[in-house]
């Protein structure tokens, strides 16, 4: 995998957690510094590991999502359980893996790709 591809991955994955970000309207300045962080920080990782580039959107996410929760708490909310007032954060699943889901492990079912939350919180 070339430089370009590699940059393209962590390009897309930016945009997809983003989009989760904006679903959720927690898209403030600080959260999109904490994506930031998250890229530079994967940057490294996927240049040592060129084969893991299609792990980086869940690898992002879930480093996004644990920035929050020192921050501002557990995001995203769980949609499925959230109406019965459990609220909980949704997991990425697989925690490696290609293809990455938010999933609700209480219900143990998946609410969206990682990038498509606005469709669930609909």
């Amino acid at each position: 995998m070339d430089r370009m591809e590699l940059e393209q991955a962590l390009h897309t994955a930016r945009a997809l957690i983003l989009a989760d970000l904006v679903a959720g309207d927690v898209a403030e300045a600080d959260v999109v510094s904490l994506v930031e962080d998250a890229v530079a920080q994967r940057r490294w990782w996927v240049e040592q590991w060129p084969e893991g580039a299609g792990f980086v959107v869940g690898l992002i996410a879930q480093d996004v999502q644990d920035a929050l929760l020192e921050r501002h708490g557990r995001w995203p909310l769980c949609p499925v359980c959230s109406q019965d007032g459990d609220l909980h954060a949704l997991e990425v699943e697989p925690e490696l893996g290609p293809d990455p889901h938010w999933a609700c492990t209480k219900q143990t079912v998946l609410v969206a790709p990682v990038g498509s939350l606005s469709d669930a919180l609909r």
